[in-house]
C-alpha cells in the first residue's frame, strides 16, 4: 500500500509564501503507487480542485491556470517526498491541501485518477 502525509501548512498574509510536503511511504517512490503525484484543494463550501501534478521523472509537470507562475512542484524520489511552493499567496488560495498519487506515470487533472490519498493540510492566507 500506498500512505501520503501532507505537512507545511498554515495562516499566513497574503503575498506570503508557503511549501507544502507530502511524504510518501511505500519501498521507493516512482516503482508503485506514486509514480505520479498530484495536489488538489478544497475550500469550504467548494469541490475539490486540481491544483498541480508531477511526473516520476520530474520532467512533467502540470498547473491550474490559477496558480501559474506562482506554485511549483518538485519532488526527490530518494527522499520520498514531493513539494509544493506556493509563493504569492492569496486569500482564493485559502483550502484544506490534498497530495494524491497514481501508479501510471502520466500526470493528470483528474482526482478520479488517482488511487492514494493523503489527510490534507489547512492552508489560510488572510487579506
Amino acid at each position: 500500500q500506498v500512505q501520503l502525509v501532507e505537512s507545511g501548512g498554515g495562516l499566513v498574509q497574503a503575498g506570503d509564501s508557503l511549501r507544502l510536503s507530502c511524504a510518501v511511504s511505500e519501498r521507493t517512490v516512482g516503482t508503485h503507487g506514486a509514480n505520479t503525484v498530484g495536489w488538489f484543494r478544497q475550500a469550504p463550501g467548494k469541490e475539490r480542485e486540481f491544483v498541480a501534478a508531477i511526473s516520476r521523472d520530474g520532467y512533467i509537470n502540470l498547473y491550474q491556470d490559477s496558480v501559474k507562475g506562482r506554485f511549483t512542484i518538485s519532488r526527490d524520489n530518494a527522499k520520498n517526498t514531493v513539494w509544493l511552493q506556493m509563493n504569492s499567496l492569496k486569500p482564493e488560495d485559502t483550502a484544506v491541501y490534498f497530495c494524491a498519487g497514481r501508479p501510471s506515470y502520466t500526470p493528470t487533472v483528474t482526482m478520479a485518477d488517482y488511487d492514494y490519498w493523503g489527510q490534507g493540510t489547512q492552508v489560510t492566507v488572510s487579506s
